[in-house]
């Protein structure tokens, strides 16, 4: 199997015929995918670095205290309400088009707070990233299932998630780099969307069904959207997203109470869970398909990650524990999406890819209010860490019957299977 560092090229039967406009050239519309797939991560901790300065800038607005730290998590908020409608616009207006023109439009109101004097107009223009996320994101998606298939696609879709992964720890650094002239110079890395949509445009072919699945689509009735099966697998994802954002998100709370203050130490084991989120998707690709989406092993994983820090009394420890956790959200992302993906029929994988995009978002969102919710009760943070290790069991054990009814290799694919 090709090295998983560099960009997987096509291999043959696995992209759409040619004649069709559906074979991508190259490896550059992967690479022009993943570009993309990288927006709402910069949107996600671009600002991060200078909210503190952004907060003494408004300090003379009411309420700036809970609004100032909203300018951040908003966009992603935006995205989970928004995606399932961006879904059914990829499906009706075409994957491409909505792609280049919401790239085009992150960037207008990304670099709106640049000449944008009010904290409530700063909201708005922000709010307004979170719609071109919640396009660009169902989009890239989309047209990754589109343009491949089998193999192939579970690869691209696991390179997504290493380089969405390996993008948070560049952008919070260029964030604070850039912050360090000013709290609104951040805000010009936007503009990249000026730059890409172009290039958008000129590389990706436009997706078509292959002429087998039209032919197929011609004599038989539309296949009904699998509500059912996407809803479920939705509500899983939603759970699934909290448990990859735990350790982005509260790492530095986490390390604050066992006595780390030093900002450099901080970044340095953000950058190691980040690196080891980036290993779990490349260990993903190694697996074979049988065992890449055994979700009760891969929250097993997590699990027991989060249980090590729980427990951690001392900084090796915590870093051994979000190791193993990073591993297995590396891992279990990828499971998620290409899960979904075998689900879905070229006419419904806007709407397919929508709902899931919302539901990982929401759980990004809902991630920080969970753990919240646990401190109190538990009496720490790492309390209330160890606490939802002990509920990733459970969902793991949940999952464990499913996956049994299925023997390996009787008839599903292994997407199809818990």
């Amino acid at each position: 199997m090709p090295e998983p560092t560099g960009l997987p090229a096509p291999a043959p039967g696995t992209a759409h015929d040619a004649a069709h406009g559906t074979a991508p050239a190259g490896r550059l519309p992967a690479a022009v995918l993943m570009a993309g797939s990288c927006l709402p991560v910069l949107g996600a901790v671009l600002l991060a670095p200078v909210l503190p300065r952004m907060q003494d800038h408004f300090t003379d607005v009411p309420g700036n205290a809970a609004l100032v730290p909203v300018v951040l998590t908003i966009p992603a908020l935006a995205l989970a309400l928004l995606a399932p409608f961006a879904g059914v616009m990829v499906d009706r207006l075409g994957r491409k088009r909505l792609l280049i023109v919401a790239t085009a439009l992150y960037a207008v109101f990304g670099t709106a707070p640049l000449w944008l004097d009010s904290l409530h107009e700063i909201l708005i223009s922000r709010i307004l990233v979170g719609v071109a996320e919640a396009a660009i994101m169902t989009a890239c998606t989309t047209l990754i299932g589109d343009y491949y298939s089998g193999e192939l696609r579970d690869r691209y879709l696991a390179l997504q998630t290493m380089c969405a992964s390996a993008s948070a720890t560049v952008f919070f650094v260029l964030g604070g780099v850039l912050g360090a002239a000013s709290w609104r110079a951040p805000f010009w890395l936007y503009a990249v969307g000026l730059l890409l949509a172009p290039v958008m445009a000129r590389v990706l072919p436009n997706p078509m069904p292959t002429a087998h699945r039209e032919k197929t689509d011609q004599q038989v009735s539309p296949r009904p959207f699998p509500v059912r099966r996407m809803v479920g697998l939705s509500l899983l994802t939603v759970f699934g997203a909290v448990v990859f954002y735990t350790v982005p998100v509260e790492m530095a709370y986490l390390l604050d109470d066992l006595g780390v203050a030093s900002t450099g130490a901080i970044g340095a084991v953000t950058a190691v869970a980040s690196a080891a989120t980036v290993l779990g998707s490349v260990i993903f690709t190694r697996l074979s398909p049988n065992r890449r989406h055994r979700l009760p092993v891969l929250f097993g994983v997590c699990a027991v990650g989060f249980l090590l820090m729980g427990v951690a009394d001392s900084l090796p420890l915590l870093i051994i524990g979000a190791v193993v956790n990073c591993v297995g959200t590396g891992m279990l992302l990828p499971s998620l999406v290409t899960r979904a993906m075998a689900r879905l029929e070229f006419a419904d994988r806007g709407r397919g890819m929508g709902l899931w995009t919302a539901a990982f978002f929401l759980g990004e969102f809902l991630c920080p209010l969970v753990l919240l919710a646990g401190k109190e009760p538990a009496g720490s943070l790492a309390s209330a860490v160890a606490l939802l290790g002990v509920l990733t069991v459970a969902v793991s054990a949940a999952l464990l019957p499913a996956a049994r009814t299925v023997p390996a290799g009787a008839g599903l694919p292994p997407e199809e299977r818990w």
